[in-house]
Order: C-alpha cells, then sequence, then structure tokens
C-alpha cells in the first residue's frame, strides 16, 4: 500500500494519527475565544507513576486539555527540513479539528493543499502545478486510514500515555522558556517517525495546551508546526468537513 493520505499531508507521514471513533464532550460550548477550565479543573489523578515523573504530569496536562475540548481551530505554520537534500519547505494555513472524528487542513497559496477527514471519508487534495492540470484528490475510507498516533488525542480517540514513553527536555535550550517541551518516543515501532516534540503550554490558564509540533523521522527529517491565533468550541458548522474537490481533479483512492 502506498504511503498513508496523512503522510502526504505532512511530509511526515505525520503521522498523527487519530480519530474516527471519538465521542465527543457533552459540555456547553466556550465562547470561540476561550480555552477550556483547566486551571479550576485538576486533571484526573493518574497512575502513582505520574504524581512522581514530571514527564508524565506533563503528558496527563496535555491529555486532560485536549479531552476537555470539543472544538480546536488555529492558524499554522509548517516548516519541513529534509535532511537528506539539505531542502527547506515553508508552509501556511489554517486547521480545524473537531470531534468525534473531524478535520481540516487548508494551505494557502502557492500550496493550495487541502485535507479534510468527515463523512467517513479521508480527502487529501493536491492543486495541480500546472493551470491546465486540476491536480489529484487521494481518497480513503477514514476508518481504514493509516492515521499517525500524534494527532490523535486532537480527535478524541488517542491516549498519549498508553502510545508513548515520555521525558522533559530543557525548554531554555529548546528556545521555549516559558512552557514545557516534551519529546515522545512510540512504545511500539512506527514507520512514520521516530520521535515528537511537543511545546506545551504551562500558564494556568492555558495549561496543556500543544503551541508546537515537531516531528523527527529515522533519517533525521523535521516537520514543524508552530500553531497560534486559537479558538476553541468555536461552532464549526458540519459543512466545513463535507468538501468537495474539483470535479475534473483525477482520483486516487487508497
Amino acid at each position: 500500500m502506498c504511503m498513508s493520505m496523512v503522510s502526504r499531508v505532512f511530509p511526515f507521514c505525520f503521522g498523527v494519527c487519530l480519530l474516527a471513533q471519538g465521542t465527543a464532550l457533552q459540555a456547553q460550548a466556550a465562547p470561540s475565544n476561550a480555552a477550556p477550565n483547566n486551571a479550576a479543573k485538576a486533571p484526573t489523578a493518574a497512575p502513582a507513576a505520574a504524581a512522581v515523573d514530571p514527564a508524565l504530569t506533563a503528558l496527563a496536562a496535555v491529555q486532560t486539555f485536549y479531552d476537555q475540548t470539543r472544538e480546536v481551530a488555529a492558524d499554522f505554520f509548517q516548516t519541513y527540513v529534509n535532511k537528506l537534500y539539505d531542502r527547506t519547505d515553508k508552509s501556511r494555513g489554517h486547521v480545524v479539528f473537531k470531534k468525534p472524528g473531524k478535520m481540516r487542513w487548508d494551505y494557502a497559496k502557492p500550496n493550495g493543499k487541502v485535507i479534510v477527514a468527515g463523512s467517513g471519508k479521508l480527502l487529501v487534495y493536491e492543486p495541480g502545478e500546472e493551470p491546465t492540470d486540476k491536480g489529484q484528490v487521494l481518497e480513503q475510507n477514514f476508518a481504514q486510514a493509516d492515521l499517525p498516533q500524534a494527532m490523535s488525542f486532537l480527535l478524541g480517540t488517542g491516549k498519549l500515555s498508553d502510545d508513548f514513553a515520555a521525558k522533559l527536555l530543557d525548554s531554555a535550550r529548546e528556545g521555549f522558556a516559558n512552557g514545557q517541551v516534551l519529546e515522545l518516543r512510540p512504545k511500539k515501532p512506527n514507520p512514520h517517525f521516530e520521535r515528537l516534540l511537543f511545546y506545551v503550554e504551562s500558564s494556568a490558564a492555558l495549561r496543556g495546551l500543544v503551541r508546537r509540533i515537531v516531528i523527527v523521522d529515522a533519517s533525521g527529517n523535521r516537520n514543524r508546526f508552530d500553531f497560534s491565533a486559537f479558538k476553541f468550541n468555536a461552532g464549526t458548522p458540519e459543512s466545513t468537513f463535507e468538501w468537495r474537490p474539483p470535479a475534473d481533479a483525477r482520483k486516487v483512492h487508497l
């Protein structure tokens, strides 16, 4: 089988994988610019190890933040560094994650890529490079999609502590002095990435919010996503995830 659609989306096989059967939270939506009230409600008590291991405590804060959030929208800036070819590609756009199991990535031009999960399908649209080329759309049954672990927690299906071994890095050395930097390594071998770096907010109001994700593969290639302009539980309409590609785009079913 060819590489996963998510890999194509995030040259990494972002692996950040997650979605299908997430259960939406039932709490009332917060204002579009308001974060979940994590400061008022401490994370549910974790196993004893979490109480003594700062990395597991930080990981639990991330899990709790997104467990309490039905929807996250943000702008992103992506920097992909190909170590072998000494090449760096940069792009930007907007992303929305909504439980259960929906997401949409809109890349700004000239990239123009669109990735949508919803209605039981995962679609990746790649525009053509020439005016006469209408591009192609990759389509896969969502339940069969090879979605990476790194993102499942955003969609409500993954539990980070089950999938990853975590340790805290020196946040000052990582250029993130006002937060925490978690290094996550998959407990089971993953063909898409070797380790993940989560740059996590540590302020009381936004504790557990991931502001940056870096995916590092076995070859040393780095795929970095910086997120900004967050909105939480803004009530994105369902039609956002019912996007249809241009009718004349080539279709590839995986």
